[in-house]
């Protein structure tokens, strides 16, 4: 399947206060394969063009070369977002968009005014990207609203998972296939019950672990699951989704490079 092509949003609805989950149909959604957390590029036109679209490459590398290439005032933000949900014989995907507010990029702003009609490109999914999902007697998942989705699909995978969810309030809250602990913010700072909940939750070396949101506390859970848990650190995926202050056009951190260093080396 070519990874590369257009999304057309066909429909556009509110599920929580802060969450925008937007229906696209595109050429080749129909042949999409399906596996839990799975991650696609989303390209955002500059305000007032056209998506422009790089090469169509079968290689990621070559295709994120010909990205690069197109002219900056016509290259479009590209954002990576999980799929929500898939329906093959409609040749539709539903995505979910978090609404940031003062703080809203290209990404949040273009979601909060979607409708029907509208174009976006994408690349993938692509079956490179696919990670193995941990096992071990108890599964832990944790993150925050941005996981939801990918908690959501991993759940249909798991039937002895232990899952944590961080929240704005309780309006965020959505239906999920599982059992769920919501986490409520209510003004604390991001990511503090998350860990707290984490820390006192009954898991131990035998365990193993899936953690996403943003990339400062998935790096403090991780250390405490390995430091203070003892679980191997080859029983933990983790993906920071999102950088406190940062975007996906900032230059990694230190962290981060040694962190992608650490997954492609399997350890």
């Amino acid at each position: 399947m070519n990874s590369t092509g257009l999304l057309e949003v066909t429909a556009v609805r509110r599920v929580t206060p802060r969450t925008v989950r937007v229906t696209f149909t595109g050429q080749g959604l129909d042949a999409l394969e399906a596996w839990p957390d799975q991650q696609l590029k989303l390209l955002f036109p500059p305000p007032g063009r056209p998506v422009r679209l790089p090469a169509a490459e079968d290689d990621v590398m070559r295709w994120y070369q010909a990205y690069l290439e197109i002219p900056e005032d016509e290259r479009p933000v590209m954002r990576s977002y999980t799929v929500r949900a898939r329906r093959p014989e409609q040749a539709e995907i539903d995505v979910d968009f978090v609404l940031h507010g003062d703080e809203a990029g290209p990404a949040t702003s273009w979601a909060a005014a979607a409708a029907p009609g509208d174009v976006l490109g994408r690349y993938g999914p692509d079956a490179l990207y696919r990670r193995p999902l941990p096992s071990g007697d108890v599964v832990l998942l944790a993150g925050d609203e941005t996981a939801i989705p990918a908690v959501w699909s991993l759940l249909s995978e798991v039937d002895n998972a232990v899952v944590f969810l961080e929240v704005p309030d309780e309006a965020e809250e959505q239906p999920m296939p599982g059992d769920v602990r919501w986490l409520h913010r209510d003004g604390a700072p991001h990511g503090t019950k998350l860990l707290e909940a984490v820390r006192e939750a009954k898991v131990d070396g035998s365990a193993a672990a899936w953690l996403a949101g943003e990339a400062g506390t998935v790096r403090a859970l991780r250390r405490h699951l390995v430091g203070e848990r003892g679980i191997d650190k080859g029983a933990i995926e983790f993906t920071g989704y999102w950088r406190r202050k940062l975007t996906q056009d900032d230059a990694p951190t230190p962290e981060d490079l040694a962190e992608a260093a650490e997954k492609l080396g399997g350890g």
